[in-house]
């Protein structure tokens, strides 16, 4: 991932800018310094149009994106066009047109790409997916629309993105990474991203006028890996001190990611301030009202300033004033008080809420509060304080249980229906598309209904294709969505034509772990990532213990997926779902391999012992290899873009360690090994990973186990966290570049296994 991918503003620039940026301030007695138009981003040069309207009736950012997201030949066959909302207010757009010559109109550039989406997956019957694409099978002349065909948006809000996603999917992605998703997510007719790449920059100015330097500061935030959870006043300076062109460059980046959804007419949501501060700030800020808030999984939580006391104001307006400086304005803020066990003490809730709020409507009038409804929150105490017509709850919790009443709970608060399918990035596939069906569809029919959107917040974006194409259907189809048609649908156009092994795949598939219930909201992980146990049945302790649907589903998936007919094995779709389908299949496969071990080390049986734990590391062997021939299952490309963002060598260690800490290790001993530990939390079944860290895990676990059966003495005893730390400070270098044939280490993946319904 080269430096050359993101803006690259000099270290000596940044510090000019952002001295200069303090010195006026202090110069002016007040925030109104820190209000200086943000510095522009130089435009990229305009190509030609795609579009044959008129210069006024253009659309130039769905042009360029269009350009980015089709081959030339392909994309000048549009032409995008504005177009009105709803009598409701509601986006909306319509497709027609004549082959070769197809026009969408649309209430946004968004809008408008979302209806080329619409077109693509239902006209031209092709996938362009989060990942993978079928493009390779759009014909030279694109069929035209024998109707046109209109579709409203069902709801207002379709907002994207969890607080976590920027650690989990990589939080040293590139600008082209980061416009990609923007594309995609248009494409699929989302309106309101979550925006954190850079979310430290407007802490680090402001807090500088409060009697911090830069070094404290510095030291006091986390690596980027871990900002997710400092921004929920979680945890801090883990993965430290951060550097100050990092800081510069990621306030660049996030600037050109706000720009960019703005241009599409989508809502950066940008993180809002409620009264994280550093420790000691009431020394420094005669009159602040100050509650530590203890710890949060072994981390030490940045303290709490009361919003209702006199000194909150002054720093939520050098916050909002700095922010607006490098991000610019935005509608939809997003802010989680008290998260996952913050301690209110002798603050008035109702009161803080209140203040929180007069605060962003003081620099930003009218602006939502978005707040993530988890657990308990936010909370009736929270919501009194507020004005309501004002926040939107995007709902966490969504899929995960019965009887939920979201109306009474929230007392009619406009929400989003929610789902977070996928917890810490993990490489499982499936979700539970029947209760979002069905919950959006009753939720929306209830009297003086307040949903008002969806909203799609796995702990990581971008690792399941099927489930993030479904749940964002829910928002535009005008009909209730049928599960059957739609996966036999999406079957046929995610790999470009009709193919009877292709759609028995994702038959099979929909009835396995797309037919998943509340009993969780993921499905299970496998456990050749799970620290080594004879009793292991999970990796991360808070995914499901058990399998969530049969096993033989995959297994009869990837049997029927070998089977499709070869021309249209040449699509990156095709060679993804392939790869991850024969992954999930080898994940699956290890909880029955493990009793099996577990049973034979039982009984004392040597030579079973061994047959079965070296058919173990020959599916350690396969994983690595099969997931080794497709690029989004490198660990090489996961820490060589952490590394590309170091000034220097110390630097690129420190940001290698925030990234491999984050997917095994977590953090420190203690967030490790307490009771719900978060070790293995983001496991994920990588290329590089599994060679270097998961196999000599467990290898040395069975090598302790094999010396007791033939001495008869104890199983060593193995200090875990040790080892693990001691992994996560390495900086071997692993591939970047997938290697391998896919459809090769698929079939023998297929050859290893027992067949679908064996008894084993």
């Amino acid at each position: 991932m080269p430096r050359s991918d993101r803006p690259r503003p000099s270290l000596r620039a940044g510090l000019s800018a952002l001295l200069a940026l303090l010195a006026l301030a202090a110069a002016t007695g007040g925030a109104a310094a820190l209000t200086a138009p943000r510095p522009a981003v130089a435009p990229e040069p305009a190509p030609a149009a795609a579009s044959t309207g008129s210069a006024h009736t253009r659309v130039p950012a769905a042009e360029a994106a269009l350009r980015r997201l089709l081959p030339p030949r392909h994309a000048l066959q549009f032409t995008l066009l504005p177009g009105p909302r709803s009598a409701e207010g509601q986006d909306r757009f319509t497709v027609s047109g004549r082959a070769g010559a197809v026009v969408v109109r649309g209430s946004t550039p968004a809008t408008v790409l979302a209806g080329v989406g619409w077109y693509l997956r239902h006209v031209a019957q092709v996938d362009v997916g989060w990942p993978g694409d079928s493009l390779d099978a759009l014909p030279d002349v694109l069929p035209g629309v024998p109707q046109p065909v209109t579709r409203t948006a069902l709801v207002r809000h379709r907002y994207a993105l969890n607080d976590t996603d920027e650690g989990y999917a990589g939080a040293y992605r590139t600008w082209e990474e980061r416009r990609r998703q923007i594309d995609l997510l248009a494409l699929h007719g989302v309106n309101e991203v979550l925006v954190q790449v850079g979310a430290e920059y407007p802490y680090y100015a402001a807090l500088q006028r409060h009697g911090y330097t830069a070094a404290e500061l510095r030291a006091w935030i986390p690596g980027p890996a871990h900002q997710s959870w400092w921004l929920l006043q979680n945890l801090s300076a883990f993965g430290g001190p951060v550097g100050e062109q990092l800081i510069e460059e990621r306030a660049a980046l996030g600037g050109r990611v706000a720009d960019e959804l703005r241009a599409l007419g989508m809502t950066p949501v940008l993180p809002g301030y409620f009264g994280t501060v550093p420790p000691g700030f009431a020394d420094r800020n005669p009159g602040a009202r100050v509650h530590p808030q203890g710890t949060w999984a072994g981390f030490a939580r940045p303290d709490w300033l009361d919003p209702a006391g006199p000194v909150f104001a002054a720093l939520a307006a050098d916050y909002y004033a700095a922010q607006r400086a490098r991000f610019g304005d935005s509608s939809m803020y997003r802010m989680s008080p008290l998260h996952e066990g913050g301690t209110a003490a002798s603050v008035d809730v109702k009161a803080a809420a209140g203040a929180v709020q007069r605060a962003l409507d003081t620099a930003h009038p009218g602006a939502i509060w978005a707040v993530l409804g988890w657990q308990d929150d936010p909370t009736r105490e929270l919501l009194s304080g507020v004005d309501t017509s004002r926040m939107l709850i995007v709902d966490g919790m969504s899929e995960r249980y019965e009887n939920l009443d979201r109306e009474t709970s929230w007392a009619h608060t406009p929400y989003a229906l929610g789902t977070i399918h996928n917890f810490g990035g993990h490489t499982t596939i499936g979700a539970n598309t029947g209760v979002w069906l069905r919950r959006f569809d009753q939720w929306r029919a209830e009297p003086d209904s307040a949903l008002t959107g969806i909203a799609y917040m796995p702990e990581a974006a971008g690792v399941d294709p099927a489930a993030f194409a479904f749940f964002t259907d829910l928002a535009w189809e005008p009909r209730p969505l049928d599960r059957k048609e739609w996966f036999a649908a999406y079957a046929r156009r995610r790999y470009g034509a009709e193919d009877g092994y292709a759609a028995a795949a994702w038959e099979a598939l929909r009835t396995g772990p797309y037919s998943t219930g509340t009993d969780s909201a993921q499905p299970q992980d496998g456990l050749f990532t799970a620290r080594p146990s004879l009793t292991a049945n999970r990796a991360s302790a808070w995914t499901p213990g058990d399998m969530r649907y049969p096993a033989a589903s995959v297994r009869t998936a990837l049997d029927a997926l070998l089977k499709v007919a070869p021309r249209l094995r040449r699509s990156s779709a095709y060679r993804y779902d392939l790869v991850d389908t024969a992954r999930q299949a080898l994940a699956n496969h290890s909880r029955v391999l493990l009793p099996q071990i577990k049973a034979a080390y039982g009984a004392e049986d040597l030579g079973r012992f061994r047959l079965l734990v070296g058919e173990w590391q020959r599916d350690e062997r396969l994983l690595a290899a099969v997931t080794g021939s497709d690029r989004h299952f490198l660990f090489g490309r996961w820490t060589a873009g952490a590394r590309s963002w170091g000034a220097d060598e110390a630097e690129r260690d420190r940001y290698e360690y925030d990234v491999r800490s984050l997917l095994t290790i977590w953090g420190t001993r203690t967030a490790a090994e307490r009771p719900f530990s978060l070790h293995d939390y983001a496991n994920r079944e990588w290329a590089g990973l599994l060679e270097e860290f998961y196999a000599p895990r467990w290898a040395r676990y069975f090598a302790s186990l094999d010396r007791a059966l033939v001495s008869g003495a104890a199983p060593e005893a193995i200090d875990w966290y040790a080892v693990e730390d001691a992994w996560a400070h390495r900086t071997t270098a692993h591939p970047t570049e997938p290697s391998g044939d896919p459809y090769a280490l698929a079939r023998a993946v297929a050859d290893a296994l027992p067949p679908a319904g064996a008894r084993t």
